[in-house]
């Protein structure tokens, strides 16, 4: 029995070393497994473990240095152990087997194994891990340096020039993937109104603006009973005035200055003074750009303008925010006004129905990076005004046209997306 003992005792201390083996190997995928921005928030909410890490991944070769030396360590001591115990019990022939044997076990408990587990849950492994690390790095800290040293010596050889390890400033396209992978921690809507903030910079005034043929204003030249009604009757707050036609624009009327007004008859002649100056900006203006400039500014109104000065149409801070959160109204009159449902798979669409929101709307993907509307899209696809029962295929949507003048595209009918999207006439 008194020789029992001391092998028994080996064998706990094997089998200690490999649990040891198995920390080292599973705590550095951990580490290295971790994701830099969830560490980082926290981190900053105040998690001692996260801290830690974060600051021993600042130098990554550090840690990575003291993790090899204890593995590599612990398993060859471990390796020294196990022949000369097989060489107590078997002689030569057993130590060339325990070797195979301890290579399995390694290989199986203490590196896929822990490698595995801490693959799958790297903040659990890697938190307490780094509660251990941290004070023994600082213990083992000049065998680590001169690792790292001798590490650093063969990286130069390499061209390679280790240094403090920053988090990276995420593009555009990649903080989109990371939104669209957040899945069931972010609601849908809300993800889409991030994904619709990132793509204000893709979006102009021009695509959201209210062409100029259809701008509702007061014009100084009607008669007071014509300009009463139009107020009554607007749903906006803000109004431009002009003479004659709105390329004459003077102002932008505030109609809760309306209110201030003595008496409720008044001549047009009495808006003037109550005028604010209008704001212009130019067309191709970003929607991030332009949201900035109206909080800078104070305006919630503007007017979109061509290189030659000519207005193109108008733009509310109103329609940058729909951009980012959808529709405000919820009356269902408003979007039968361009489109209404003929049957299962066809649609009767307004010419004149902006692209941007239809797709969004209706959750179609015609082309949004040529001209604004249905009409303009399909002129530029025919090269031609087009007479009814013309037959074409854009992106894939069948569509026919059912109206048409000698000026513009009325309305179309638009069928069931087909899996062809070549563009074809007939």
């Amino acid at each position: 029995m008194g020789g029992d003992h001391p092998l028994a005792s080996l064998i706990g201390l094997l089998v200690v070393l490999l649990l040891l083996s198995a920390f080292f190997s599973g705590s550095e995928t951990a580490l290295m497994s971790l994701n830099r921005y969830q560490l980082r928030h926290k981190a900053r909410q105040g998690h001692r473990g996260a801290r830690l890490a974060e600051k021993l991944l600042r130098r990554p070769g550090r840690i990575i240095g003291l993790i090899l030396l204890g593995n590599n360590l612990v398993n060859i001591f471990a390796a020294s152990l196990v022949a000369v115990v097989a060489r107590d019990i078997g002689g030569e022939p057993a130590v060339a087997l325990s070797a195979l044997v301890l290579t399995l076990i390694i290989l199986v408990f203490a590196e896929a194994a822990p490698k595995t587990l801490a693959a799958l849950n790297p903040e659990r492994v890697a938190f307490p891990a780094a509660i251990i690390y941290y004070p023994l790095l600082k213990v083992t800290y000049p065998l680590v340096w001169l690792t790292n040293a001798a590490t650093n010596a063969v990286l130069f050889l390499f061209g390679v020039r280790p240094g403090d390890t920053e988090l990276q400033a995420l593009t555009r396209e990649e903080l989109r993937t990371v939104v669209h992978e957040a899945g069931g921690r972010i609601s849908s809507r809300y993800r889409q109104m991030l994904l619709s903030i990132l793509d204000l910079e893709k979006v102009s005034v021009d695509d959201v603006m209210v062409p100029h043929n259809e701008i509702v204003g007061i014009d100084l030249d009607e008669n007071t009973e014509s300009i009463e009604h139009i107020i009554n009757e607007s749903v906006h707050t803000r109004l431009p005035v002009f003479r004659d036609n709105i390329d004459n624009v003077i102002g932008v009327l505030h109609l809760r200055v309306l209110a201030n007004l003595a008496k409720r008859s008044f001549e047009p002649a009495d808006l003037v003074p109550l005028l604010d100056e209008p704001y212009f900006v130019p067309e191709g203006t970003p929607l991030s750009t332009q949201l900035v400039q109206f909080q800078r500014r104070g305006q919630r109104i503007a007017l979109v303008v061509d290189e030659y000065g000519d207005i193109q149409g108008l733009v509310t801070l109103e329609d940058i925010l729909e951009e980012i959160v959808g529709e405000f109204s919820s009356d269902p009159a408003d979007e039968a006004d361009d489109v209404v449902r003929e049957g299962p798979d066809s649609w009767l669409v307004n010419g004149a129905a902006n692209i941007r929101e239809l797709n969004r709307t209706q959750r179609w993907e015609l082309p949004t990076d040529g001209p604004k509307t249905l009409n303009g899209l399909i002129l530029e696809s025919l090269e031609t005004i087009p007479a009814p029962r013309t037959q074409l295929r854009i992106s894939g949507y069948p569509i026919e046209i059912v109206a048409a003048d000698d000026k513009r595209i009325r309305t179309v009918r638009i069928g069931q997306r087909l899996q062809e999207e070549s563009d074809t006439a007939a």
